[in-house]
């Protein structure tokens, strides 16, 4: 998965932020994990992610966007789609998903 901080261009922009708590379930889930991050790099409108999780089990994912289309193909996508489905069965006991407009952004040391 990719570390560190996403390079995004100059707003406006999109953030898609999930924030999860894991499941006792691991079955294949760091695997996915990457595979998605590998997955939306390819997609159209694809900026970057940011991704922590803590000892707990909570995480944040934040995927950068240059559409709300762009973010809606990503959902549609036939690989995340499964994913998705596999994340509410097994990976996740409870998540959220917020969409919004990144219009600022500031970078320091």
């Amino acid at each position: 998965m990719q570390t560190g901080f996403a390079r995004t261009p100059e707003p406006p922009y999109y953030a898609v932020i999930f924030t999860s708590r894991r499941s006792e379930v691991d079955d294949g889930y760091g695997a996915m994990g990457d595979r998605m991050v590998e997955l939306a790099a390819q997609q159209p409108g694809f900026l970057g992610v940011e991704s922590v999780r803590d000892a707990a089990g909570l995480g944040i994912t934040v995927s950068y966007w240059s559409s709300l289309e762009a973010i809606a193909a990503w959902k549609a996508n036939a690989e995340h789609r499964v994913a998705q489905s596999t994340g509410r069965r097994k990976w996740y006991a409870h998540f959220e998903t917020r969409v919004a407009r990144v219009e600022r952004a500031a970078t320091g040391p």
